[in-house]
């Protein structure tokens, strides 16, 4: 399958539509994916990335059909992992002499991964290769997100190969932004730069400042993962810049978990409390043993407030509340603030629990959370509601 992106350029990756789990178990991909590699054929052929490893010899295949690999004089891996290079050992044994272009780190992953000395040139920031009567330069964008990124601008087209950068989970056969369910795509573009870049959020705007900066005029971005930004590529830029600025939306997010409901009760009850007078935020509610993660990552994302709740079992917090708060520990989430609670039967240590990780990962604890013994009666459900409205007011 080949799609015309702009000109001599031409999307030859891979569409999976079946793919649910990525990066092993790590992300949820409900809409499925794709696997973008690009060909440019001008004066010199060009290149950038290939596909997934499952998919290597379809990808070689179909890439005949479009080409004589012999005539292929460059090979573009502006990202080593193995969604973006994965057929790369089955192509470079056709062609095994073909110069890769990459960072200095992207050869040392390369050689890694698949343990082949191929021929690679590093190139760095500012760096160009002539392809004829076009040029493509080079823009190292270390941690963007792993240490060998690059992304790649092709002159006379005005197109940027933005790899990790600017993509989304989503499988589409339309292939461009204009084309395509926006709030699907919306909604695809945050939950990707929630739970992968978030980390990143300082490195992604010194680049992108960095890159506007070159004053090069751009008519299309065209990411590794998802639908090209062909319409208006400057909005997707203006949405990270945004959330990367530490990113909140009038929004206050519940997470918990229960075991005899009732710390379900308890959600509930505080979440009615928010919801009294005029304040007008947004409360939503998650039992994180239904949902799923990358999708609560996503909400903790975009809220300015998260109260979490678990009951106490085994002097400690159910598996579900835990694994989450791993994951908040290693997205550096920032301009958050935090409540706890969680009912229990003789010990109660899931609330200090909770408030101690949390604050850890870098929330602002705005008080010393709600606990309550079994489960909640009338008067500790209105205790629950007072602590909701309580809860608003100290933000």
């Amino acid at each position: 399958m080949s799609i015309k992106v702009k000109n001599n350029v031409h999307w030859v990756g891979k569409i999976d539509w079946e793919l649910r789990k990525f990066h092993g178990d790590e992300y949820s991909t409900h809409k499925g994916s794709s696997y973008n590699s690009y060909l440019i054929k001008e004066e010199k052929v060009a290149l950038i990335d290939t596909v997934w490893g499952p998919f290597a010899k379809e990808f070689v295949g179909n890439l005949e059909k479009k080409i004589d690999l012999k005539k292929i004089d460059y090979i573009i891996a502006n990202h080593a992992e193995n969604d973006h290079s994965g057929a790369m050992p089955e192509l470079m044994r056709h062609i095994p002499d073909v110069p890769i272009y990459c960072t200095k780190n992207g050869a040392k992953f390369l050689k890694g991964l698949y343990h082949q000395d191929w021929n690679f040139q590093i190139v760095k920031t500012g760096d160009k290769l002539d392809l004829g009567s076009k040029e493509l330069i080079f823009i190292e964008a270390p941690m963007l997100h792993w240490p060998d990124t690059m992304f790649t601008y092709l002159t006379g087209d005005e197109i940027l190969f933005s790899n990790d950068g600017f993509g989304q989970h989503y499988a589409s056969e339309f292939m461009f932004n204009d084309s395509v369910n926006q709030n699907d795509l919306l909604q695809e573009s945050i939950k990707y730069y929630a739970n992968i870049l978030t980390p990143f959020s300082p490195m992604v705007t010194r680049k992108i400042n960095e890159i506007l900066e070159f004053n090069l005029p751009l008519d299309m971005i065209c990411p590794g993962h998802g639908v090209i930004w062909r319409d208006n590529p400057a909005h997707i830029i203006e949405k990270y810049l945004d959330w990367a600025d530490n990113y909140q939306e009038n929004q206050i997010t519940i997470l918990y978990d229960t075991m005899w409901d009732s710390t379900r009760v308890m959600a509930e009850q505080i979440a009615a409390g928010i919801n009294e007078g005029d304040n007008q935020v947004t409360v939503k509610l998650y039992n994180l043993a239904k949902t799923d993660k990358n999708d609560a990552i996503t909400e903790i994302f975009k809220s300015k407030a998260i109260i979490m709740g678990s009951p106490t079992i085994n002097n400690g917090i159910l598996v579900s509340v835990a694994a989450l708060l791993e994951e908040i520990k290693g997205l550096k989430f920032k301009n958050k603030k935090a409540g706890f609670f969680g009912s229990y039967g003789w010990s109660g240590e899931a609330v200090k629990i909770i408030s101690e990780r949390l604050n850890n990962s870098g929330f602002e604890v705005v008080d010393e959370g709600l606990r309550l013994t079994w489960s909640p009666d009338e008067e500790n459900k209105r205790s629950c509601q007072k602590y909701g409205r309580s809860f608003v007011q100290n933000l």
